[in-house]
């Protein structure tokens, strides 16, 4: 791998020397590194560039790395990775894309993510994306997530956005069995000219299913961003969308929520909160010798946490 690649990973999945267990690198839209581990298999894909990740039944307290890097302008690298969960496994998943531009060409990576976790198999999945590079061309991101959930299943999905990305799609789709649970976790900052957009959609198809979404962004600059969440109550279920966003300067938020009930006992509950920096808080920082910028940016790092 290149050096671009070494700085990219170790800004989106604390990348050092060496991944321990099974991974796989993917940089400017090849292989540059795979190991799979006892557990956890790693082969091409045959039907579309990406790979697929089998995890076998059982697995315990393993992580898998699949990080993708975009090291120069004039790329649109796309991959389309499976991931096989099994029953009763507790692994962990660590994704995200860097994208690094040094000319006026856009660079860009779309990754479409399939999960499929068996019954009481419980899965964290963290991904972060990051745009770096002196370059004018655009660097786009675009993740897509499709999540099919088993009984009693669990995920977690961290995902952080806080810099350089200029433009971002960002669709999540879910279907969750019986018991099934699943908590999403969104930070997203935007500065200058940049957009970022986020689509959920969670069918909750199975008796005592459950989701808690929370998305958790700050709009600067001419930014803008738009927060999309649907939730479907097919069952006895409950579902809870938070959307909390700070803007600045002439930043635009827009939080979409829609909740549709098919069952008497599906309880579907949406909040939002768009609004600026409260006064007081930045009163009581700069009262402690911080200066108005230092008072805004320990602010926006505590929400953002």
């Amino acid at each position: 791998m290149n050096e671009i690649t070494k700085t990219l990973l170790g800004l989106i999945s604390d990348f050092k020397a060496d991944f321990k267990g099974a991974f796989n690198i993917r940089e400017d839209s090849e292989c540059a590194g795979r190991q799979s581990s006892e557990n956890i298999k790693i082969f091409n894909k045959t039907d579309g560039p990406g790979v697929v990740i089998q995890v076998m039944p059982g697995t315990k307290g393993e992580t898998v790395f699949i990080p993708a890097c975009v090291t120069r302008s004039n790329v649109n690298d796309v991959a389309y990775n499976d991931f096989y969960i099994g029953e009763g496994c507790d692994v962990t998943v660590v994704a995200g894309c860097g994208v690094h531009t040094e000319g006026e060409e856009e660079a860009q990576h779309n990754g479409i993510h399939n999960f499929i976790i068996e019954k009481g198999a419980r899965v964290l999945y963290q991904e972060k994306h990051i745009g770096i590079g002196e370059g004018t061309g655009e660097r786009i991101i675009n993740p897509v997530t499709y999540i099919t959930m088993a009984e009693d299943s669990y995920m977690e999905m961290d995902s952080t956005q806080i810099k350089g990305v200029d433009s971002t799609k960002r669709e999540t789709r879910a279907k969750l069995a019986a018991g099934a649970t699943l908590i999403v976790r969104e930070k997203i900052m935007t500065d200058g000219k940049q957009y970022a957009e986020t689509d959920f959609e969670i069918d909750l198809n199975g008796e005592n299913s459950g989701t808690h979404l929370v998305s958790r962004s700050v709009a600067k600059g001419e930014s803008r961003q738009v927060f999309r969440s649907r939730m479907n109550g097919y069952n006895a279920c409950n579902g809870h969308s938070e959307c909390d966003a700070i803007i600045m300067d002439n930043g635009v938020v827009s939080a979409i929520p829609e909740l549709t009930a098919h069952n008497v006992d599906a309880a579907l509950v949406h909040e939002a909160a768009i609004g600026k920096i409260a006064g007081e808080q930045l009163t009581k920082l700069r009262s402690l010798g911080l200066t108005a910028q230092e008072a805004e940016a320990k602010i926006i790092e505590g929400f953002l946490r």
